[in-house]
């Protein structure tokens, strides 16, 4: 090799921190590998060995460790000979020396041990269980502690040789490196326990020692430097023997195996054994299981997922893994399990100081800690029924989640992408200096060694260490992303609630237990239950870990059967479509919601059977507000104008959106989201920009029938009855006016064709076959009912209500409101309307009569046959008819002089009436608590029957469901509910003969 520039600048270029000390080390003096003046000693094997050097993650540290071991050995030349020769010595030995000082240290105290990383000492295999077994318990033969530590540092060092070598980027190193360290620290326990077993005294009774491996030895997941938790099980080796006896000899053992341990390699850990560090430390088969199905908490079933037997009698100790095991896929149907796990990860955030967490890879968020939380909390929900997640490894587990439809691909990927990467992070850490730590260096050489060793390099456009801190940001936010969306998936709650023998039954006591859960049917529903998640497929894998849930939120339901079957028809017609399964199983609240509403409302079935997609909105509470009149108005128009060349399609899109906000609106009802007069609102703010755009499109296709001629007449739809009032229900009819002036000089009978026209291609667009509900127009309450024109010119309204009308047409202009077309045009029907509406002087009495004899007749013929006065939303005592008549009588009588009386609706009117000094406050309250029940009632019914009536249903699931989606708990009584109906409507009704018969 050629001199490039001086001496530093040549080894800085090589990555040497320090080119002067590099220099002194390899030069002549030193190493002799490279020459001041000739670079690289002049020879191609000399440039190899420097340029090994350089690859070592701290190529300052490796030169330096070995210019010490060079000098430690009887030998030098040999070493310096072998390094020369044996390109993977040179890598191994230069990767430990660069990784490692404490390896280096001990490589330099036992100058031989070199020899184990050259080509002909190297096994390629990885080393089995039973050749690490085979070196330790050769060096406990000779009961010497100082040899078996060497012992343990010889493996150490082969390992860590095989870990720093491997490709950075092989994730697939980090399992097996976990996995050799754990199979080392259990051959070390077993070591252990043959000295100390060599080291009791003559004549003291014989005990069984079972040693049980937790936490990250259970797992087969260790670092390389961490207390190794365990738990130890003793008992007799005599079942005629004392125990307590055999109990202090096994104690003895125990407690002379940790002493061993801490000198050999590192601390064992018994604080996760019953009572903790209060509790004795050896105990018998029988006192672990009177503990754990007596006083155990939910953290020491979860610490019992990693449970593994590593050491001492095995059989004893799998007949205690036999005995606890069982336990543990239990654990979950303890109440609050779920809760308990959440509240520990978060005391485990709590105690670690903010100036730590930030740098925290192991306890911080979006550490290690957020992935094994979340995973175990899946596994001893879902290991119930499931045992492919019994495992103690995490990435196991994350990968069987997957496989099980629990966790999604990408985010079972994302999960053991991070978590491999994190666990070489904390390796290099733990390397360095086999100290135990899980956080990064704060000085920048320490973050430059780091990320040098985990394979960062910098270039002109970032540093490693920038690298390095980008891509472990991107982890951190990643894996706290997926904690917090697995680990408080509200599925999991639900989940958890399902008892594990339900989970696990035969079809006979499956059906017995669909029974008790509320099923009519319940050989139907299994039906259902077997179509749902027969076969290997994903997607049944996916249904398996959901229904569960499902079935336990039905059985809360008013009609499981009808709930369950609506969900077989929605999943056959979605269960091929990649979002639908997903979307119930990460938006764990969506599955609950989605199965409430399919188990109250056979509405929402409908809607959701013709529109599944409509699913997504429950994921979002923010979904199910219902949208303003601007924002409808604007999607309704937006996709009229799509289909500016065809009405039909442009109608069908508009018909198609409202059937996702009638959906949206049922589903906030029924969820607590809108109370009854938001609802009311939306359903006519919905049925407003449907006639807009209806109105449009109408206007358009009678255009083009005239051949491109303009429309000769203006077009105002005056909105009356419960949508004049915005207070539609979920079956009302939109009860409308049509209004209509002649423009640009043509006749009056031109402009009423044009716009009669106009109102019948609308009445025929909305109520054309669809997939979704026709919008019906009811224009009955226009002047002469159904004899009369369509549409009429203001004059002729004028004129009309001038000459010919009823005091009963006074009453409905109450509720008129302008809600498309022309804005100014229906300003000026509402300026004709107002003499008619809001007389001076209020009504005569005869009208006062009047009112009072038509709403008679109203009660005694209108009541369908059959129906129940006392339960008739509508026209009952104390319903919807009479409140309104009460309070449109008080408008008729004194809106002229008390302008808060002009308004279309029932309570803002009743309000001012309070307020007004004309009914009581007792009054007010009784009437507008009737109103709004009757108006529940009447939208619960359409809900949950899925077609009109304003009958109360007397009994059965319909009641049920009624009374629930009002808010009565399950399993409550719906008597009782009938009986707070009928108390509210006689109370409304005794306050209406106060008021209206006045």
């Amino acid at each position: 090799m050629r001199p490039v520039g001086g001496v530093p600048a040549s080894l800085a270029r090589f990555g040497f921190a320090d080119p002067r000390q590099a220099a002194d080390l390899l030069g002549p003096g030193g190493l002799g590998w490279w020459h001041p003046h000739v670079g690289a000693a002049g020879d191609d094997t000399a440039a190899e060995i420097v340029a090994a050097l350089a690859r070592a993650d701290d190529p300052d540290l490796a030169v330096l460790a070995m210019h010490r071991l060079v000098a430690a050995q009887d030998d030098p030349e040999a070493l310096r000979s072998a390094v020369a020769a044996d390109d993977g010595l040179r890598r191994r030995l230069f990767g430990v020396l660069g990784a490692s000082a404490a390896l280096g240290d001990h490589l330099v105290a036992n100058p031989g041990e070199w020899t184990l990383l050259t080509e002909g000492a190297w096994d390629p295999e990885r080393p089995t269980f039973e050749m690490l077994r085979h070196a330790l318990l050769d060096a406990a033969g000779q009961d010497d502690v100082p040899e078996l530590r060497r012992a343990y540092r010889r493996c150490l060092l082969v390992v860590a040789a095989r870990d720093v070598t491997a490709p950075t980027s092989d994730g697939a190193d980090v399992a097996a490196i976990t996995a050799e360290l754990s199979d080392l620290a259990a051959v070390t326990l077993e070591a252990a326990l043959a000295i100390a077993t060599a080291e009791l005294p003559d004549g003291a009774p014989a005990a069984r020692l079972a040693v049980i491996g937790m936490g990250k030895c259970g797992g087969r997941e260790l670092n390389y430097v961490s207390d190794v938790d365990v738990i130890f099980v003793a008992e007799p080796a005599d079942p005629d023997a004392d125990v307590t006896a055999a109990l202090r000899t096994a104690t003895t053992l125990a407690s002379t195996l940790m002493r061993i341990c801490q000198t050999v390699a590192w601390p064992v850990d018994a604080a996760l054994r019953p009572e903790g560090k209060d509790g004795p430390l050896v105990r018998t088969l029988a006192s672990h299981a009177a503990y754990y199905k007596q006083w155990a908490r939910t953290w020491e079933f979860q610490a019992l997922l990693k449970a593994r037997p590593v050491a001492g009698d095995l059989a004893l100790a799998e007949e205690w893994m036999a005995l606890v095991t069982p336990l543990v896929w239990h654990a979950a149907d303890r109440p609050g399990v779920v809760a308990d796990v959440q509240a520990m990860r978060r005391r485990v955030e709590e105690s670690l100081p903010s100036r730590d967490a930030e740098r925290e890879i192991k306890l911080g968020p979006g550490g290690l800690r957020d992935i094994e939380f979340a995973v175990q909390l899946l596994q001893l929900v879902h290991g119930r029924s499931d045992e492919s997640l019994r495992t103690g490894s995490t990435l196991d587990a994350i990968r069987a989640l997957t496989d099980g439809g629990y966790v999604g691909r990408a985010d079972g990927e994302a999960l053991d992408y991070s978590y491999r990467f994190l666990r070489q992070v904390e390796h290099r850490l733990q390397l360095q200096r086999l100290r135990r730590t899980h956080r990064l260096p704060d000085d920048e050489h320490g973050l430059r060694w780091l990320a040098q060793a985990l394979g960062f390099r910098g270039d002109a456009r970032a540093g490693a260490v920038e690298r390095f801190h980008a891509e472990w940001s991107g982890h951190a936010r990643e894996v706290r992303r997926l904690h917090e969306k697995l680990f408080y998936r509200p599925l999991l709650k639900a989940a958890a609630s399902v008892t594990s023998d339900a989970v696990r039954l035969s079809p006979d006591a499956a059906r017995a237990r669909l029974e008790v859960l509320g099923f009519a049917d319940p050989a139907g529903a299994l039906r259902h239950i077997e179509a749902l998640t027969s076969g290997v497929s994903r997607r049944a894998a996916l249904q398996r870990a959901l229904l569960p849930t499902i079935l336990q939120t039905l059985s809360d339901a008013a009609d499981p059967d009808a709930g369950l079957l609506a969900y077989r028809k929605i999943s056959d017609r979605l269960g091929q479509t990649p979002w639908y399964l997903r979307l119930l199983r990460d938006e764990g609240l969506v599955a609950i919601r989605f199965a409430q509403l399919l188990g109250t409302s056979r509405y929402v079935g409908d809607l959701l059977g013709r529109d599944p997609e409509g699913l997504r909105l429950l994921a979002d509470g923010a979904e199910l507000t219902p949208r303003t009149p601007e924002a409808l108005r604007g999607l309704l128009g937006a996709a009229v104008e799509r289909h500016t060349d065809a009405p039909a399609p442009g109608v069908v899109a508009a018909r198609a959106l409202r059937r996702r906000e009638l959906l949206r609106i049922a589903c906030a009802d029924l969820l607590g989201h809108a109370d009854a007069v938001q609802v009311g609102r939306a359903l006519s703010d919905v049925t407003d920009a449907v006639l807009a755009a209806a109105l449009e499109v109408a206007t358009r296709a009678v255009v083009r029938s005239r051949g491109g001629t303009p429309l000769p007449a203006r077009l105002a739809i005056i909105g009356m009855g419960r949508l004049g009032g915005q207070e539609m229900s979920y079956a009302s009819d939109a009860d409308v006016m049509f209004v209509h002036e002649p423009v640009g000089g043509a006749s009056d009978a031109e402009a009423a064709a044009a716009a009669a026209a106009v109102a019948e291609e609308m009445r025929r667009l909305l109520a054309a076959p669809a997939p979704d509900p026709p919008v019906g127009l009811d224009t009955s309450l226009r002047p002469e009912g159904r004899q009369g024109p369509p549409t009429r010119s203001l004059a002729s309204y004028a004129e009309y209500y001038r000459r010919w009308s009823h005091i009963w047409e006074a009453q409905a202009l109450l509720r008129a409101r302008p809600v498309a077309g022309d804005a100014e045009l229906g300003a000026r029907f509402l300026e004709l309307s107002d003499p008619l509406r809001y007389p001076e002087g209020g009504i005569a009495p005869a009208q006062v009569i009047e009112i009072r004899r038509i709403k008679a007749r109203v009660d005694a013929e209108r009541l369908p046959r059959g129906a129940d006065p006392a339960t008739h939303a509508k026209l009952g005592r104390g319903g919807l008819a009479d409140v309104e008549w009460t309070v449109q009588l008080l408008q008729l009588q004194r809106a002229a002089e008390i302008k808060p009386l002009r308004t279309p609706r029932t309570l803002e009117a009743l309000t001012a009436a309070r307020d007004a000094g004309l009914v009581s406050a007792a009054d007010h309250d009784a009437l507008a608590a009737a109103w709004l029940l009757a108006t529940r009632v009447r939208n619960a019914i359409m809900l949950v029957r899925g077609r009109p009536s304003d009958q109360l249903p007397r009994r059965g699931p319909e009641l049920v469901g009624v009374a629930r989606s009002l808010g009565a708990s399950p399993g409550s009584d719906p008597g009782e509910f009938v009986d707070e109906y009928l108390r509210t409507m006689r109370r409304g009704r005794r306050a209406v003969e106060r008021v209206f018969h006045a």
